[in-house]
């Protein structure tokens, strides 16, 4: 029904203006709501506490609000979501420094647009009680490390603290051998260590940070290809905007909403874990530390990038020659 007509109005209508009325008001309300441009967004892993930010931003509305229907596909072992984004099957990815450096030397045109957590929670794990509390008491122990890693924060520790290959011993993501072997040794996770392995340790376990000991890797980062950022420059701004608010909230506390969101997904660990991930991730300033403390949320630094690639160059990993520049930019996220 029209909205009512103040008197007034009424008594210099005429009948055909008040038909040509009631159609510009039936052509109003026929028009569509203004579409939402689809966004994919692919994850590092299955649903968790450590992609609060993005699960908040859109159980919140905020995507929505910046005119963004975003899908946030799950990640596993058997995904390549670098792959993915490279080959145009998902518009951008998360990942960490080392994955648009990776694809740079490749020849793929790739770039990181933000960084979600300014400290990697890679950790190394040992046992209560066996002489171990900072990263150089484990010089020299035998340390569980999977492939993987082995071509990543391995490198770092042997050219930064002087580890070395013969210490390293098969890691099958298997708690098991480290359970049975006080002395055992083995890569962990600072938001999963004394939750999990705690549960089943008579003390907790100590957890080294390796971010607390020069680690620069960015991790929980934003990429996509050269050729998504030039045509979809308002899209990717528009979603890292609507991604920061998400984080934000999350550290402040108010996290119900991503929460649900997650656990409706992956209830493994249930609201107890989640908490407890959450809390670690603002105690060890992983989100809010590092350049987040100066220049907000998701921020990076050409310093840092430059840091961490010259630490790579030196382990072999990357050559001096690779501009390491071509694998980020500050355009998107480089100050408050």
């Amino acid at each position: 029904m029209p909205a009512a007509v103040p008197s007034a109005a009424r008594r210099s209508w005429r009948p055909g203006r008040l038909l040509a009325a009631m159609a510009a008001a039936a052509g109003l309300a026929a028009s569509p709501a203004r579409a939402l441009e689809k966004v994919s967004f692919g994850l590092n892993w299955v649903p968790e506490a450590e992609h609060c930010g993005f699960f908040q931003a859109k159980a919140r509305g905020h995507y929505e609000a910046a005119g963004l229907d975003v899908e946030l596909k799950p990640g596993n072992p058997n995904v390549n979501m670098p792959l993915l984004v490279a080959s145009g099957e998902m518009n951008m990815g998360m990942g960490s420094s080392f994955t648009t450096l990776n694809l740079v030397a490749k020849g793929v045109k790739a770039r990181t647009v933000a960084s979600f957590f300014q400290k990697d929670p890679q950790t190394l794990v040992a046992h209560a009680g066996q002489g171990v509390a900072t990263l150089q008491d484990l010089k020299g122990k035998p340390i569980m490390i999977g492939g993987f890693s082995r071509n990543e924060f391995w490198q770092f520790l042997k050219v930064a603290y002087g580890f070395d290959d013969g210490q390293l011993r098969p890691y099958a993501y298997s708690a098991a051998p480290f359970l049975a072997d006080k002395k055992a040794v083995q890569q962990g996770y600072i938001t999963d260590d004394a939750a999990t392995l705690g549960k089943v340790l008579p003390e907790p376990p100590v957890s080294i940070l390796l971010a607390d000991y020069g680690y620069d890797n960015y991790a929980t980062t934003v990429f996509a290809t050269d050729a998504y950022l030039d045509a979809h420059t308002k899209t990717v701004q528009a979603f890292l905007d609507a991604s920061r608010k998400g984080w934000a909230e999350c550290m402040s506390g108010d996290y119900a909403p991503a929460m649900k969101a997650v656990l409706d997904l992956v209830p493994t660990g249930g609201e107890e874990l989640f908490h407890f991930k959450m809390d670690q991730m603002k105690k060890r300033g992983l989100v809010e530390g590092g350049d987040a403390e100066t220049l907000g949320i998701g921020a990076m630094t050409d310093a840092r990038w430059k840091s961490f690639f010259d630490v790579m160059v030196k382990a072999g990993i990357y050559p001096a020659s690779l501009d390491f520049t071509q694998a980020y930019t500050l355009a998107f996220i480089g100050k408050k």
